[in-house]
């Protein structure tokens, strides 16, 4: 679902769901102290996504950007990750123009459903075949995370690994619902081709947020 831009002046506002300090979970950064920045909105669909609540935007009053950055510049960690939701719904330029300007690194997941704005230190796509990437954002992204339910995604996977710039990271990660049953799957590609690696939902092993 999306919200009127026009209630957000240019990106100045966010329908902010929650932000808290925590470490990274998944992929490249897995284990690295971030300050978590999740906007509402979704129209992907994912039917495994535990982040439901998001989706609709309407329900997460817009938030001052000042009020965000201020809060994660109180935390050790001068990283930033924006998630959602679906945060490249949203201009996020004001966003990491403020987070920049405050030394702050920028790291956001999506799936490249929509233009990406805003200035990245790291860009993780996490594609989705139901509303796949637009063109363009495969050769932005620094990492590329493929969620996997069931065997047959393994081939979504290496379609989008055809997609993303030589030194793009590649990880294979196991849908947590199934993670018992899939991730024998995984391991076994993982070995026949290495140049994937497998991505734990590590947060949840960890039992944080």
């Amino acid at each position: 679902m999306h919200i009127d831009i026009d209630q957000l002046d240019n990106g100045k506002l966010l329908p902010l769901v929650e932000e808290f300090y925590t470490l990274q979970g998944e992929g490249y950064h897995t284990g690295k102290a971030a300050y978590f920045i999740r906007i509402g909105g979704c129209d992907i669909g994912c039917s495994w996504c535990d982040a439901k609540f998001t989706w609709n935007p309407k329900n997460f009053p817009p938030v001052k950007v000042e009020n965000i950055v201020k809060n994660a510049l109180e935390q050790p960690a001068k990283v930033v990750v924006v998630t959602g939701g679906e945060p490249s719904m949203y201009p996020l330029d004001c966003l990491c123009q403020k987070l920049k300007e405050n030394s702050i690194d920028t790291y956001i997941e999506t799936s490249g459903a929509y233009p990406l704005t805003g200035q990245w230190d790291w860009i993780c796509l996490s594609p989705k075949s139901q509303h796949p990437p637009i063109n363009g954002v495969h050769m932005k992204a620094d990492e590329l995370k493929v969620i996997i339910s069931k065997p047959e995604d393994i081939q979504w996977a290496e379609e989008n690994a055809k997609k993303v710039k030589s030194t793009c990271k590649l990880y294979l990660q196991p849908e947590w619902s199934v993670y018992n049953s899939i991730i024998q799957n995984i391991v076994d590609y993982v070995m026949q081709n290495p140049k994937w690696q497998i991505s734990l939902q590590a947060h949840k092993f960890m039992r944080i947020p």
